[in-house]
């Protein structure tokens, strides 16, 4: 059992209900992991409830269709998670950097404990603080518990950390996903020079933790090969099968009957697999063998392994040490390897070697060696798997990546990070702790399909949409990003705007600050867009009957779904004029129509107003069936879809449509 408090005090806080599940645990032999205030904030997350939404015309970018598909959010992340309802269980990566918890950036709201929706940050936790570590579980767990909800079955949590809270984290997520979920520790090298401020261990590196919703269910991916790794294959031989390197012609995981000993047709020799097992079947082995020109047979040589492949007529050695075979796994005989049956091999033998093409099974470039195998470039995967260190280049084994570390090579540092801000929208921005984007590449390009769909809760800089915004490029991927950040409020600061925008808004245009304020500076613009929102105030069923026009159209634009088609993107807004009615479309190219009676109230769907949508439909060359939102149904028809307002916007927003409370049923 872990308790973060700093005094025994903690025990007697934890009330009944904490206690007896912590017995229960500790009972059946399970870490337990309780701090004062964990059950309040277990239960945070189900009472938050859904923001209305705003969308800010002139901070959004591109097309209609572009800012369909992803979409920068300002506001408090776990409001903003549970007004995102539509996505949830459709995310495919969580990948976040929160805040560590050194006593500068993080910011805890004691009234939360009372009141989740309050909006404010709080006060920044000091070192000092002796309760530092629990408020900062306190904030996490719940933010944690709804980005588990908005994962799909197969979907991955890759959350970055430095050793302030990387072992109450693991805890964390050990006891929400599960211990036997957690795919990674990595461990990122943020920086290649030593600091000389340290007193002890100078600290270079910071981690990665990646979780599975579902193990079982989660595929990594395979980072390209690089031109260095394809070098090592060549072709000694002239093999029309083309360029080849030499492999280990054994395995690790010995079976008993692939451990017998195998005569070289150059030298006479027996050779073992040592301590392992030949990594073909014994039909297989015999047959390569023999494509040396010589003919081998199974014997049995008393040495308490399989029969022996051995050279037809060769004689056969009086006595072999059992024990040494593991770690001497070469067994020479003079008396045998000078025989004529050997010379006669040896013979047949070269005349392979020397003409080219040599068996899958050889010997060495000169007939000498072990026995290796000829492992070619085009039966290797078409990627690389993340080893440690990212040095293996050999793919046929199962992955199991563990605990892995990155060097700086390979994921960036932290330098490198502030450095491509720096390029894009200026020094000054404040930020001193940017990622890589590299390392964020990285990571997407392992655990988020090419057309699924990445969430960062505390968005930052904005990192995340970069490398979404630039591996859909490199690739011609389809990948899509929602970014979720607060800024600093209570300093003025809301660097959503000012930071987070302005660098996506420059990737995608590529344009660059101008020092000397000449001409423009440009670099390669990534293309695509975003939708930038605003939460505001909370929502019920009064709060949408007052809605203004464009508030309830932000609103029916970021929230619809349908069944059967949840998540995905939103719809694509039509702002053109001459429609009274029209709003917006679906990907399917569908009409969304929102009947409004010209004054200050939603109107409903009758012959009259039937009438103007099919009209308004046809003249945009929409597809049926109509989408429309009404406050009644007074006139209905097998071309329209309806749906009443408020009940189904409350509905697309997770509020049950006839009490408004919020549906804290489990994922979905």
């Amino acid at each position: 059992m872990t308790f973060t408090t700093d005094n025994l005090e903690a025990l007697e806080k934890l009330d009944k209900d904490d206690l007896v599940k912590m017995l229960k645990t500790m009972m059946s032999g399970g870490v337990v992991l309780n701090f004062h205030g964990k059950r309040t904030a277990q239960e945070i997350d189900k009472k938050v409830r859904p923001r209305q939404t705003q969308i800010i015309k002139k901070l959004c970018v591109g097309t209609q269709e572009d800012q369909a598909r992803n979409m920068i959010i300002e506001g408090e992340n776990l409001q903003a998670m549970v007004t995102l309802y539509k996505e949830r269980g459709q995310v495919d990566l969580i990948l976040t950097d929160p805040p560590y918890n050194t006593g500068q950036y993080f910011r805890y709201n004691d009234r939360w404990d009372n009141d989740p929706n309050d909006p404010e940050l709080g006060q920044v936790v000091k070192l000092e603080d002796g309760s530092r570590h629990t408020k900062w579980m306190k904030a996490m767990l719940p933010r944690l518990n709804m980005m588990k909800a908005m994962l799909k079955p197969n979907g991955v949590l890759a959350i970055c950390i430095d050793d302030n809270e990387l072992f109450h984290l693991g805890m964390m997520l050990d006891e929400i996903f599960g211990e036997e979920n957690r795919i990674a520790i990595i461990n990122w090298q943020k920086s290649y020079a030593p600091k000389n401020d340290s007193k002890h261990v100078s600290t270079a590196t910071e981690y990665v933790l990646v979780y599975a919703k579902d193990k079982s269910l989660a595929k990594t991916g395979l980072e390209e090969r690089t031109d260095g790794m394809n070098k090592k294959y060549r072709n000694l031989d002239e093999d029309p099968d083309g360029a080849w390197r030499s492999s280990d012609a054994t395995v690790s995981t010995p079976s008993a009957k692939d451990r017998y000993a195998i005569q070289s047709p150059f030298t006479g020799e027996l050779h073992y697999p040592g301590s392992r097992a030949w990594t073909f079947p014994k039909k297989s082995i015999k047959y390569l063998l023999e494509q040396w020109g010589s003919d081998f047979v199974e014997v049995d040589l008393n040495d308490g392994r399989p029969k022996a492949l051995l050279l037809k007529g060769s004689l056969i050695p009086k006595t072999i040490q059992r024990a040494a075979l593991d770690n001497n796994p070469v067994v020479s005989d003079q008396k045998i390897m000078s025989s004529p049956v050997i010379a006669a091999a040896k013979s047949e033998a070269e005349k392979v070697l020397k003409k080219g093409t040599w068996p899958q099974l050889y010997f060495g470039d000169l007939g000498t060696g072990r026995p290796a195998v000829k492992r070619y470039l085009n039966q290797v995967k078409k990627g690389k798997v993340p080893l440690t260190y990212w040095a293996a280049d050999e793919y046929d084994e199962i992955l199991e990546i563990g605990s892995q570390s990155w060097d700086h090579e390979e994921s960036g540092h932290s330098q490198s990070g502030i450095n491509e801000l720096n390029s894009i929208v200026g020094k000054g921005h404040g930020f001193d702790t940017v990622k890589p984007l590299k390392l964020f590449k990285k990571i997407i390009h392992l655990w988020c399909p090419s057309n699924g769909l990445v969430l960062d809760p505390y968005a930052g800089s904005g990192t995340t949409g970069h490398a979404v915004l630039e591996l859909n490029y490199e690739a011609e991927t389809n990948r899509r990003f929602i970014l979720v950040e607060q800024g600093s409020p209570e300093r003025g600061d809301k660097y959503a705007r000012s930071l987070t925008q302005e660098r996506l808004k420059r990737v995608i245009t590529g344009e660059r600050p101008n020092n000397k304020k000449n001409s423009p500076v440009m670099a390669n613009p990534l293309g695509n867009g975003f939708q930038f929102r605003m939460l505001t105030k909370k929502i019920d069923s009064k709060t949408v009957l007052t809605m203004r026009k464009d508030e309830l159209i932000d609103v029916v634009i970021t929230s619809h779904w349908e069944n059967g088609k949840r998540g995905g993107s939103c719809l694509i807004r039509v702002e053109e004029h001459g429609y009274k009615y029209l709003v917006g479309k679906n990907e399917q190219n569908e009409g969304y129509f929102l009947i409004w009676n010209g004054g200050e109230q939603v109107g409903q769907l009758d012959t009259e107003t039937y009438a103007t949508v099919i009209q308004e439909g046809k003249k945009a060359g929409l597809k049926q069936p109509f989408h429309v939102y009404a406050r009644y149904e007074i006139y209905q028809s097998k071309n329209v879809i309806f749906y009443k307002i408020p009940d189904k916007i409350l509905a697309h927003l997770g509020l049950n449509e006839n009490n408004d409370s919020f549906n804290e049923e489990g994922d979905e």
